[in-house]
């Protein structure tokens, strides 16, 4: 199944993006809106306590499985934000690389944000994202 996100790149704009600074689907594209992917284990307990690349790799797990329950892909998606609870920015670009990874060259529009604090216990990332299909 070929994908309805299309990718675009503004040149006018930085090269040092990694990812591109839009996206866009066609009119008759069914949207799923995803609640922030958090890094929990299927017991309900909180994943990779205290390391940020464990955390963000769990939190694309559980977005795969949500996509998936929704008929979609990770080459669906149009858009993410990470929020990331720290206040350095190494901790930030830690998550942000296992997420820029996961998504390969679908590299979608996103958002990466540090924040005081996220809702569970030790939770360090969490990734909403919003999903586009052609049924």
């Amino acid at each position: 199944m070929t994908s309805a996100v299309t990718l675009i790149r503004a040149s006018a704009l930085s090269g040092a993006a990694e990812y591109a600074y839009a996206a866009t689907a066609p009119a008759n594209a069914r949207l799923i809106f995803l609640a922030g992917s958090c890094p929990l284990n299927d017991d309900g307990s909180t994943a990779g306590v205290g390391d940020y690349a464990a955390q963000a790799a769990r939190c694309i797990e559980n977005l795969v499985i949500a996509l998936r329950a929704a008929g979609a892909d990770i080459t669906d998606v149009i858009s993410t934000r990470v929020l990331v609870a720290s206040t350095r920015q190494a901790d930030l670009v830690t998550a942000w690389e296992v997420v820029r990874d996961a998504f390969g060259d679908h590299d979608v529009p996103s958002t990466l944000m540090g924040v005081t604090v996220l809702g569970y216990d030790d939770q360090l990332v969490e990734i909403e994202a919003v999903a586009a299909v052609v049924d």
